[in-house]
């Protein structure tokens, strides 16, 4: 492995149907490594075929079909891989992987919890409470340098959003998720390396709703996905980047990829 290395996180929402967009985004910034959420397609028919074509001979997946899935795919070599099941029921929305310099890669898909932000109410909710507690279980339990990325459904700061006031009872930006997601990051002092490279209160989204006719006019985006790491793994990191333009592509995902660079 280079002394240099640069990790992309994306979720897709379907990687068979956007991979022209993949392949895109593969060719113009040539990361080491992309990680995926959201790939909705079994194992078996994971599409490896134009990812080796590119160079990312490794590559490791947690599938299932129509719903969830995570990927790494990776220029450099990759083991160790393992897939835990924060959700408790078997979906697939976390994998893992140790790199060559003995860091480990966790890539995960945090439940989106549902319309109603009551737990009472609405069960995927709890749910999505319930996955972020066992992700604190995890982290408190944490030994080794490790780099966390992928979508959380949380926006946490209130320049994370377009309107904090507007969507403060809106799921993925209400005072318990973010209160949760505070104590999982406090759990391993993890280091957002997104705010740590644009720092707040500058504008930073990486989700654009669908709904919107014209989603650069309306701008009514949230930071959802998300890069953390343990704080000596982030002090190598040299800079950080959301490839915004990747949202107007053809047939695009409602997220952008995030990158982040390190210097080991």
């Amino acid at each position: 492995m280079s002394d240099t290395l640069k990790i992309a996180s994306w979720n897709i929402n379907s990687v068979r149907f956007r991979m022209p967009i993949v392949e895109r985004f593969l060719t113009e910034e040539a990361p080491d490594i992309l990680c995926l959420q959201e790939t909705k397609v079994m194992d078996a028919d994971f599409p490896h075929a134009p990812l080796r074509a590119l160079g990312y001979e490794h590559i490791v997946i947690n599938g299932q079909r129509m719903h969830h899935g995570v990927a790494i795919l990776s220029k450099v070599p990759l083991e160790a891989d393992d897939r835990l099941d924060w959700q408790a029921n078997g979906e697939a929305r976390h994998v893992g992987v140790k790199l060559e310099n003995g860091i480990r890669l966790e890539n995960v898909y945090v439940p989106a919890g549902g319309d109603i932000p009551d737990r009472e109410k609405n069960p995927k909710f709890g749910q999505k409470l319930d996955f972020l507690e066992r992700m604190t279980r995890w982290s408190e339990g944490l030994d080794i340098p490790t780099i966390l990325v992928g979508d959380f459904n949380i926006a946490p700061l209130e320049c994370d959003v377009w309107s904090h006031r507007q969507l403060l009872d809106v799921v993925s930006h209400t005072p318990i998720e973010v209160e949760t997601l505070g104590r999982l990051q406090a759990a391993h002092d993890w280091v957002d390396l997104g705010r740590k490279f644009i720092p707040a209160p500058e504008r930073c989204y990486t989700w654009w709703s669908y709904r919107a006719k014209d989603w650069t006019a309306s701008d009514r985006g949230r930071r959802l996905d998300h890069m953390w790491a343990s704080p000596g793994v982030a002090r190598a990191a040299t800079g950080h980047k959301v490839h915004e333009p990747c949202r107007s592509w053809l047939k695009p995902s409602d997220h952008v990829p995030i990158v982040t660079e390190f210097a080991f």
